[in-house]
């Protein structure tokens, strides 16, 4: 038998930082005749190539272009490891993201035949079936308190947002207890939880747990990815089966939304043991499922 080797110390993916503006001004008229300028979000087209391949075309706001590509490539379970990306480039001259694997993906065409158009703002889509992969995720032990939960709708309340100068966006946050540790706005909310997604992969657990080697490396064996066991995810948006299904995949085991929720997002939280909170404003919130993790305090109410 030949000797094993250890793993060899690899780059994380090399990313562009190719924002675009988030917003664009306008005229309008107004209720009175009068004509005024207001800013609208600047939604644009991204396609995305994967080895020279074209996979899908995703509308976005542009905050974060690479995020949302690594993210949507994870959410996929297109790639299992960040390791998996060598570099992802964003040009908006030409409106695409060319991602470059260090493998290849393996079955791609079979993989992305099957696709699943989903009810996110933006048209959002899934390759495979959407349900493939719930049954072999284990969510892990955690609990709210009723005092987190209000900490970090105060916290999304009193955050500057586009949503706030623009409108017609989406919001996603992802907190540890009630401090938010990132902030994602897209037309979309599955374009922001993908991004989220996209920021924990190139993010470790603690500055301690990315030892690395030579200049610009990391060393594969040590580095952990941030992980969901402690982490809260927000989202302005409804929670549907699929903002359901990628904060399982993600590993966080509660999700909080200021909107609703639909049946088979309900059906699947349930599967999971997920707990999902909804219509989350001020000291009110609804618990749709998994309320074992959350520690109720009704006289903050």
């Amino acid at each position: 038998m030949a000797p094993s080797h250890p793993p060899q110390p690899l780059d994380l993916p090399r990313l562009t930082q190719a924002q675009a503006p988030l917003t664009q001004a306008v005229d309008v008229i107004n209720e009175r005749g009068e004509t005024e300028q207001v800013h609208i979000p600047a939604e644009r087209a991204l396609t995305v190539y994967v080895d020279r391949r074209e996979l899908v075309t995703l509308m976005t706001l542009g905050a974060h272009p690479e995020l949302l590509v690594l993210g949507y490539l994870r959410n996929q379970r297109l790639v299992d490891s960040v390791f998996d990306i060598e570099s992802i480039t964003v040009d908006w001259e030409v409106n695409a993201a060319a991602v470059r694997t260090r493998h290849g993906i393996a079955r791609i065409e079979e993989r992305t035949a099957s696709k699943v158009v989903t009810t996110g703002c933006g048209q959002g889509s899934v390759f495979g079936g959407l349900m493939d992969e719930v049954d072999r995720i284990e969510l892990p032990q955690a609990q709210l308190t009723q005092a987190q939960l209000y900490g970090l709708v105060n916290a999304i309340r009193l955050k500057e947002t586009t949503y706030k100068s623009a409108g017609s966006v989406h919001g996603c946050a992802l907190f540890r207890g009630e401090d938010m540790l990132v902030f994602v706005e897209d037309v979309g909310r599955h374009n922001a939880i993908d991004t989220i997604a996209g920021w924990m992969w190139m993010n470790p657990e603690a500055p301690s747990a990315a030892p690395s080697t030579q200049a610009g490396q990391t060393d594969t064996a040590s580095f952990q990815p941030m992980g969901g066991a402690d982490k809260v995810f927000y989202t302005t948006g409804r929670l549907t089966s699929e903002m359901v299904i990628k904060s399982a995949q993600m590993g966080v085991p509660i999700v909080v939304s200021r909107s609703g929720m639909t049946q088979m997002g309900h059906a699947v939280a349930q599967q999971l043991g997920l707990c999902a909170i909804g219509r989350a404003t001020n000291r009110r919130f609804v618990c749709y499922a998994g309320a074992h993790r959350l520690v109720l305090q009704p006289e903050l109410a």
